[in-house]
């Protein structure tokens, strides 16, 4: 049986970090389905058909759906988009439908329509390969090149991605570098290892029990979920499935303290948030400790843990869970969070999970590597008051150009104000920008507006962007309260992220 479904389509695209809106109504026939996903794939099917303005269509570009993220009755339709059959970076989407199968947002990372371009390289393959390694010291391995349209500037250009790894100037580097097919110029630079400058004491939650294949510490329901000597990527494993010895020098020691972390991570990914894994697909990524390095990071591909000043390795919630969150963060809509916002949005997994685990032996705050003492200061990151361990509480228009890590001080600040209020709750009073007062919605609400603020990311995300999802994200969340949202908006209000031309209303 067919019915009409009436549909009040918002669309929002990203233009300079901000989001405007235009509003698309019409109806569409649509075959009645109990599976509100696949209706959320049929509507948004219909919704890109019609290639609205918003879309920033033109002739030459097509559209390809992918996986559908759901939660809460809200579904999240990813669209990839391609110019003459060449992948676009920078022109993907994301199209929100509600429970009802209508849609109600869409955000858009390229701001204007693609012009005639050719698709023919003057630059080959292999001097774009040459280029991008020259942007390393030295280079262990070449992973790919591939030819793009790159749209991410003021005008698109025909380019060549290539991604390296080695090392450069700053260490460990996997590099993904967008170089220009007819003058080999270097486009644009994408760093994957997201570096937590930080470390966690190795047997921190002491006596643990976890799930596992017997005698190995592997999940025996998420895959990939491992933890291994980075010395030669081998899963620990133990004749009486038992691991570890309580001194936080040893690897397999940190390997039960990260596996830990891991485990608890995806329970509160369930329980909160509706999650399988942190992939989103019921799987996960390898941990390996052992990292020689005073350090620890996710590449895209694995988390490597290394250690502190006294060599114990690093497996607290705070770090492991902030690496995983980087991990959580590429697995979303847009990948890794653009406009120096990554390190903030790992941070706020990373407290999320903190806060889910509850253990006594790390009892959950909003410092960032307490536990760790790195050389002699104590927590390299405070969310309540960025400003007492040198970052900025405020955001200004030199957040975009700060050092990444230090660059997360607004956002932190943001979500410690959206969480616990500007009293703390417990956890000391937080200051704010404008001397305003905020009530907080408690961690785990936080949490899944930040989370439903990713599911809408693209690949233009900045904090300006942030500031639209998350008011997006507690509008939908939250339907028929306003209180959620206009907490959302007095705690960017508070760490000074402006209100942006088309941002939601609360009705």
């Amino acid at each position: 049986m067919k019915r009409k479904i009436p549909l009040i389509v918002v669309l929002a695209t990203a233009t300079a970090g901000s989001l405007t809106m235009a509003v698309l109504s019409h109806s569409a026939s649509a075959e009645q389905t109990a599976d509100p996903v696949d209706l959320a794939r049929s509507t948004a099917a219909r919704v890109v058909a019609g290639r609205p303005q918003v879309l920033h269509a033109g002739k030459y570009d097509a559209f390809q759906q992918q996986a559908v993220v759901s939660y809460n009755s809200l579904n999240y339709v990813p669209y990839a988009r391609t110019y003459k059959g060449v992948a676009v970076k920078g022109g993907d989407f994301v199209v929100q439908t509600d429970a009802a199968g209508q849609a109600i947002w869409t955000s858009v990372a390229q701001s204007a329509p693609i012009g005639e371009l050719s698709v023919t390289p003057k630059l080959t393959a292999a001097k774009a390969t040459r280029i991008a390694k020259a942007q390393l010291t030295t280079v262990t391995e070449v992973e790919d090149t591939t030819l793009v349209v790159d749209a991410t500037g003021e005008s698109a250009r025909l380019a060549w991605s290539a991604t390296v790894d080695g090392t450069g100037a700053d260490g460990r580097s996997r590099l993904t570098v967008i170089v220009d097919a007819f003058t080999g110029k270097v486009l644009g630079r994408t760093e994957h290892i997201t570096e937590a400058t930080a470390s966690g004491q190795g047997a921190i939650y002491g006596d643990v029990r976890f799930e596992n294949t017997q005698s190995a510490l592997q999940d025996p329901r998420i895959s990939r979920l491992v933890c291994q000597d980075a010395a030669n990527n081998q899963t620990f494993t133990s004749a009486d499935n038992t691991f570890g010895n309580g001194d936080g020098t040893d690897r397999e020691t940190g390997c039960v303290d990260s596996f830990f972390v891991a485990q608890k991570q995806n329970e509160m990914l369930a329980q909160w948030l509706d999650r399988d894994g942190q992939d989103g697909r019921g799987g996960s990524f390898p941990l390996r400790v052992g990292l020689q390095d005073q350090n620890a990071f996710f590449d895209g591909r694995q988390v490597q843990i290394g250690f502190n000043t006294r060599r114990e390795f690093l497996g607290s919630a705070d770090v492991v869970g902030h690496e995983l969150g980087h991990a959580i963060d590429a697995t979303t809509p847009g990948g890794i969070s653009g406009g120096n916002t990554s390190e903030f949005v790992a941070d706020t997994i990373g407290a999320a999970t903190e806060a889910f685990i509850n253990s006594p032996n790390d009892t959950p705050d909003f410092t960032v590597g307490e536990e760790v003492d790195l050389v002699g200061d104590g927590p390299i990151r405070d969310m309540r008051d960025p400003s007492s361990l040198g970052a900025d509480n405020c955001f200004s228009a030199q957040t975009e150009r700060d050092e990444v890590h230090a660059a997360a001080g607004p956002g932190n600040h943001w979500f410690f104000l959206l969480s616990q209020g500007t009293g703390g709750n417990g956890q000391g009073a937080s200051p704010t920008c404008n001397n305003s007062t905020v009530t907080g919605v408690g961690i785990e609400n936080a949490i899944k507006i930040m989370f439903n603020a990713m599911l809408l990311k693209n690949s233009n995300s900045s904090y300006p962007q942030y500031r639209v999802l998350t008011l997006q994200a507690a509008k939908t969340l939250f339907a028929g309260s306003c209180a959620e949202f206009d907490t959302v908006k007095a705690a960017w209000d508070a760490v000074s992220v402006p209100a942006q031309n088309g941002e939601p209303a609360c009705s």
